[in-house]
């Protein structure tokens, strides 16, 4: 009798372990599926945010239109000589400034002369000097303003620029005040355009596509130079 009493036990203890494995299998764990729902969201999220990046860093923005402007290089081009130089200017960069004082002159009486030809970018790597205004985006943005209204004024505008330099780790100059300089260049035509900061994403883009590191960048016949290293002889030597 004892030994049909544990076996009923034991055939209990079977058919209970049967019952709740059987509950087991039918109680869906829904705080594991939120969880999971959850976390494919997210990464969904951050997949779409990382593309949206990379869609706005590869976005070369709304280009200038001007018989000046290369729209793929970003090049403001002066004279049809068969020797290139390519100059990438940030303009609030001191040495840029001191580049144009020895150089500037020179070599846009050759590209007049269409001894070269002379291909201007305006770039911005300084920002982080002008005290959140973004002043070398936004002039960069002016000048190609100025090359799309007054072409006929650019030179006149970007040599101003550097004249009326704004001294590193201040605000830099107000759109306004970039407006009055293209006014007293000829190019008040250009006013509307940066007032509207138009081209701040076309300076990025060319800024990051041309892999700029520092300023002035020269190029001659699409190869950059070091200035560090003694190639200012080469500009010499183009310029005769």
């Amino acid at each position: 009798m004892r030994a049909d009493f544990t076996r009923t036990r034991d055939v209990r203890a079977t058919e209970d372990r049967k019952i709740m494995a059987a509950a087991a299998k039918g109680n869906t764990n829904w705080f594991a599926i939120g969880i999971s729902i959850a976390v494919v969201v997210v990464l969904v999220a951050l997949g779409a945010l990382v593309v949206s990046l990379n869609n706005q860093a590869n976005d070369p923005g709304t280009a200038p239109q001007s018989a000046l402007v290369n729209d793929e290089t970003g090049a403001i081009s002066f004279g049809t000589g068969e020797e290139e130089i390519d100059t990438f200017v940030d303009f609030m960069c001191p040495a840029c400034n001191a580049f144009e004082q020895q150089y500037g002159e020179r070599l846009q009486a050759a590209a007049a002369d269409n001894d070269i030809t002379l291909n201007v970018h305006p770039i911005s790597i300084l920002d982080r000097y002008s005290q959140n205004t973004a002043y070398s985006t936004r002039a960069a943005s002016s000048a190609y303003c100025v090359a799309e209204e007054a072409p006929d004024s650019f030179l006149d505008y970007f040599n101003l620029l550097f004249e009326r330099q704004p001294a590193e780790n201040t605000t830099g100059l107000t759109n306004d005040e970039l407006a009055a300089i293209a006014e007293e260049a000829g190019a008040g035509a250009a006013a509307d355009c940066i007032a509207a900061e138009e081209f701040m994403d076309f300076v990025e883009f060319q800024t990051n596509d041309h892999d700029i590191q520092g300023t002035p960048t020269v190029e001659i016949n699409g190869e950059r130079i070091d200035l560090q290293a003694g190639d200012a002889a080469k500009i010499e030597a183009l310029l005769g």
